[in-house]
């Protein structure tokens, strides 16, 4: 008799996609997976990587400005571009980040009306939680539920 497997929840679900997405990611500084999902269904997906068309760091080395590779457009913008591109509306999305965003991809995610970001583990910049309450943009920190 095989054992019972324990069926993901939809966070669990979408986290792993979005590590899975990570895999693609040409920066090997560090891996990163978005995954933009609007009533259980993925709308969009993206990793750290060169602005399309250009050499990769995987390939031609980092560029590097104050101790960060800034060669790679970050996972959660290019997300973001890959949905604007396909024409699919985030507005009211939530994103899945293996990583918490950064500044900069903070202030994209919000703009482009996402209400909720879940990432896998924290990264950088604390502001982003004083201004995701004034913003009304639920964050959730998954690397603190236990997964299976």
């Amino acid at each position: 008799m095989s054992e019972a497997r324990k069926r993901a929840s939809w966070d669990e679900y979408f986290m792993n996609i979005a590590r899975e997405v990570a895999t693609r990611s040409t920066c090997d500084r560090k891996h990163v997976g978005a995954v933009l999902v609007r009533d259980k269904c993925i709308l969009a997906t993206g990793y750290n990587g060169s602005i399309r068309g250009l050499a990769h760091c995987d390939e031609v080395g980092h560029m590097m400005e104050d101790g960060h590779c800034v060669r790679t457009v970050h996972a959660e913008a290019n997300a973001i571009v890959q949905a604007a591109r396909n024409g699919v509306r985030i507005d009211g999305a939530s994103i899945y980040v293996t990583a918490s965003p950064c500044w900069s991809c903070f202030r994209l995610i919000a703009n482009a009306g996402v209400n909720k970001v879940s990432f896998g583990e924290f990264y950088r910049d604390p502001r982003i939680f004083d201004l995701s309450k004034e913003l009304g943009i639920e964050l959730v920190d998954l690397s603190k539920r236990a997964t299976a």
